[in-house]
């Protein structure tokens, strides 16, 4: 069955799946979100048989509908091969009352891998599919994670450019080193001197700006993203909740149709999004747990309605969620208004002019399987703390966010629900913090000694993501103001 991608702004914007993926943005900001969700319609018993590879072409295939099976395929086995450390890609573990789903397998050690890796082959079948001959430059803005992963995704890939704007002083000094080493020839990373929501800003600005677009192709090039606004990106994120899911059907923890809750530590709303999505194709949830940090603009809108970004940006010790403007949100926004694009559109206006909206009550109703709350960056180090005099197992800080944020509900609701917590990044990019937490005494090490620390503490070993770091020289050392980004961009593309 085949269906339509939807701008949420503007209900006649209308375009098939890899046309989508191509354009990443909608036209007037919006994004594309599909018509329907289809059903899962394969029985969750066989889909406890298959590998990774095999539950995500079931589950992809039914949102990329004008990809042919053969191409597909060929995305997902040239995405989900040996980048990844275990033959499992999103191994699940039980620590801590809960189902830890391991998303930091891939190369660059953060959930946003698994979404990444597939991206440039979905991107690259869908221009050929759409006969287009210009040349894909994929512009990103990161809070630390997305950053390296587009980067190492698309390093060299033909036919693409790729662009990455991360805050300065916003990532730890592990995601930092990963962006500015960054080898490949059509890459390129630049600081801005500002925090992630300025870089978000300045990249929606390039893409809905009409006449850089002309401009553009005149010259043969044609913006794309690797931001969770792209449906490329959030697409393959459903397939790991579905995933997950099966595996404790495999171990026989719970029986096919029974429900489970999923705590996600999320600043843009896309993780979530992904369960959620997931869930309106048939996957049984009962409470969707959005884990915000001292950011906490996610949990004030779950708990009053209303969505305010006026408010102080604190820098944290889980960087990649440090976000006032979650991007994503707009399309829950327009799912519980009813798929009504011009209500959408004026909440999201007066989210530009004002920096806040509020829904309406008939609107709240449609939120009931979502609970909000966070952690302080101390509850965080806490929890790290915890969890690891309990069984030695090191949460990285934004799981470690998750971990507390479901402590709180299960103390607030006494909901017994099996519970499956998106481990969102390994603990070696957040050395520092992990391993201060555990031993405060560390503090005055190095950011390298602190990795060597940690592979003492954790009896993991250090990843080759963080080895190749150590002595990589610098490749990119240009910083920026974000009213320089499209100077930058037009400079790195040299026209």
């Amino acid at each position: 069955m085949s269906f339509l991608y939807r701008s949420t702004r503007n209900e006649n914007e209308t375009a098939t799946a890899s046309e989508a993926i191509l354009k990443g943005l909608a036209e007037e900001g919006g994004l594309f979100v599909p018509d329907e969700i289809p059903e899962l319609d394969v029985p969750f018993e066989e889909l406890a048989e298959m590998d990774y590879k095999e539950i995500a072409f079931e589950v992809m295939s039914r949102m990329l509908t004008d990809f042919t099976e053969e191409e597909l395929r060929a995305c997902i086995n040239g995405a989900y091969d040996e980048k990844f450390d275990t033959e499992l890609i999103a191994p699940v573990k039980y620590h801590h009352g809960a189902y830890i789903l391991e998303l930091f397998h891939g190369k660059t050690i953060a959930f946003k891998d698994m979404a990444l890796s597939i991206l440039p082959y979905l991107l690259t079948t869908a221009a050929k599919k759409n006969n287009i001959d210009k040349e894909i430059v994929i512009l990103t803005a990161t809070s630390g994670d997305t950053g390296k992963a587009a980067l190492a995704g698309f390093a060299d890939v033909p036919g693409t450019k790729i662009a990455v704007f991360y805050p300065k002083n916003g990532v730890s000094p592990i995601q930092e080193k990963q962006m500015v080493t960054e080898k490949g020839k059509n890459t390129f990373v630049a600081g801005i001197t500002g925090n992630f929501d300025d870089a978000q800003t300045g990249v929606k600005k390039m893409f809905s700006d009409k006449a850089l677009a002309e401009y553009l192709d005149e010259k043969g090039f044609q913006f794309s993203s690797a931001n969770s606004i792209n449906i490329g990106r959030l697409v393959p994120q459903m397939v790991y909740y579905v995933y997950a899911y099966t595996r404790l059907i495999a171990a026989g923890t719970i029986a096919a149709g029974d429900k489970i809750n999923v705590v996600v530590p999320t600043g843009n709303f896309g993780n979530i999004l992904a369960a959620y999505y997931a869930s309106q194709m048939g996957l049984p949830v009962n409470k969707f747990i959005c884990a915000s940090n001292d950011n906490k603009v996610l949990y004030d809108f779950f708990t009053t309605g209303e969505y305010d970004r006026n408010r102080e940006f604190i820098l944290t010790s889980s960087p990649s969620m440090d976000i006032l403007i979650s991007s994503n949100l707009e399309r829950l926004i327009y799912r519980i208004a009813g798929n009504d694009a011009e209500k959408n559109s004026e909440l999201m206006k007066s989210l530009n002019e004002t920096g806040k909206y509020e829904i309406t009550d008939e609107m709240k109703k449609n939120l009931y399987q979502f609970y909000g709350n966070f952690a302080t960056s101390d509850e965080v180090s806490s929890t790290i703390r915890t969890v690891y005099e309990e069984d030695g197992y090191v949460l990285d800080t934004h799981t470690a966010v998750a971990v507390n944020v479901y402590d709180k509900y299960k103390a607030d609701t006494e909901d017994t629900t099996p519970t499956i917590i998106a481990s969102t990044a390994s603990p070696y990019k957040f050395a520092r913090s992990v391993v201060t937490a555990i031993d405060p005494k560390l503090d005055s090490e190095g950011d390298f000694d602190l990795v060597d620390a940690l592979e003492d503490i954790s009896k993991v070993k250090v990843p080759q993501a963080v080895e190749e770091i150590r002595t990589a020289p610098i490749v990119h050392d240009t910083v920026c103001d974000k009213d320089e980004m499209e100077a930058v961009v037009k400079r790195f593309l040299g026209i």
